[in-house]
């Protein structure tokens, strides 16, 4: 089969739930036999890197703006798709996919596939005008593709009761990692094993980070707060969230951070926090599961429903419930033990990618048999002469 990957900005993933998830199908499918196409922006991966672990890679130019960035991207990739011999396309995120319907008129006979993510209307670094072009999008996604494929079973129940079409709930996936990473690369930043607590994310508002800096300023304890990740065209709120946690040393940013420093940030972290506002299956949270890592989580639903029973919640937004949920946690050792090993054992039952893989890889079959049937039917009648 062969399959062409739009909307996302590149591979390999630097930062990005989208990034990392696009990384995963497609050297898993390249794996399986399938021939993969990948879309790339050059602001994010080099232009001359054409091949990724057997991916084919295809730069595209972009305008690296806020506003513009994707949509210019996803619809030059819209236009090169004419001349490419694809089974099936995928789209991710309903800002990319708001072009589907372009794609439909370019070529009609190619099914779409479209993974909507979570509701980026809800960031706040997009203004009114954007936030409708997003819910745009999303009625798009929803309508228009060949199936609709949704991470979260929140998001699932709302996509059906709100757009009246059956969509395919399958969740974001994470690999899990062998053994426990050592905390040889993290001694970089002066950090050892269980002396810091864990939050990683792009340095966006609707992230939360700012609830989580201002209640660990308040908390008596000898360890760190260290926050991976770096802005999304969010500069100005990156300068205020550092001068926010700026008269504490305890308070380390480390930039955007990948491969094996990673798995070793979450595999030696004392607990992993996500203080966010709005998500879609966070695949930063899962990452931290499958690694044997505590959380505390705002209680927004899909937190809620990543971890299950395996984790702690606090009120979203609210820095004092925070504050002392923290301070529990510092104070209960044994609880974080307990609460890292039930979140591995969930993130192996229901999020290992290769059962994931699989099921995407089972909805392109099904969508390619329903168009062959389709097509089939609408074939003229051949009438035989006697």
């Amino acid at each position: 089969m062969k399959i062409a990957i739009i909307g996302q900005k590149g591979m390999p993933s630097k930062s990005g739930g989208v990034e990392k998830h696009v990384e995963d199908l497609a050297t898993r499918l390249v794996k399986k036999g399938h021939e993969v196409l990948v879309y790339t922006r050059p602001n994010y991966t080099p232009k001359d890197l054409q091949d990724y672990k057997g991916v084919k890679l295809v730069s595209l130019p972009t305008i690296g703006t806020k506003h513009l960035d994707a949509i210019v991207h996803t619809f030059l990739a819209c236009l090169d798709l004419v001349k490419r011999d694809v089974d099936v396309i995928h789209f991710q995120s309903i800002g990319p996919a708001s072009l589907i319907w372009l794609v439909k008129l370019l070529k009609p006979k190619t099914p779409i596939i479209a993974t909507f993510h979570c509701k980026c209307y809800n960031q706040k670094k997009w203004g009114f005008l954007a936030q409708a072009y997003l819910h745009f999008g999303e009625l798009v996604i929803c309508r228009l593709a060949d199936k609709t494929i949704i991470t979260s079973k929140t998001l699932a129940k709302y996509a059906e009761e709100k757009y009246k079409r059956p969509v395919e709930y399958i969740s974001t996936g994470v690999s899990l990692p062998a053994n426990v990473s050592e905390a040889s690369s993290i001694k970089t930043f002066n950090l050892e094993k269980d002396n810091y607590i864990l939050a990683l994310s792009r340095l966006v508002k609707h992230k939360g980070l700012q609830y989580l800096v201002e209640a660990f300023k308040k908390i008596k304890t000898d360890k760190k707060l260290v926050i991976v990740g770096g802005g999304a065209y969010t500069d100005e709120f990156v300068k205020e969230l550092k001068s926010l946690a700026a008269d504490d040393k305890r308070i380390i940013f480390t930039g955007i951070q990948s491969g094996a420093i990673i798995d070793e940030l979450y595999s030696n972290a004392y607990l992993f926090v996500q203080p966010s506002e709005s998500e879609g299956l966070s695949i930063a949270l899962l990452e931290a599961m499958a690694n044997g890592c505590a959380t505390l989580v705002s209680d927004i639903t899909e937190n809620k429903e990543a971890i299950g029973n395996t984790g702690a919640t606090f009120k979203n937004k609210n820095v004092a419930d925070l504050q002392e949920k923290l301070e529990f946690l510092l104070d209960h050792p044994e609880a974080i033990s307990a609460m890292g090993a039930e979140a591995k054992a969930r993130a192996e039952q229901e999020y290992d990618v290769d059962k994931i893989i699989n099921q995407i890889e089972e909805v392109y079959n099904n969508v390619l048999a329903e168009a062959k049937v389709e097509a089939n039917n609408l074939s003229p009648i051949k009438v035989v002469s006697k």
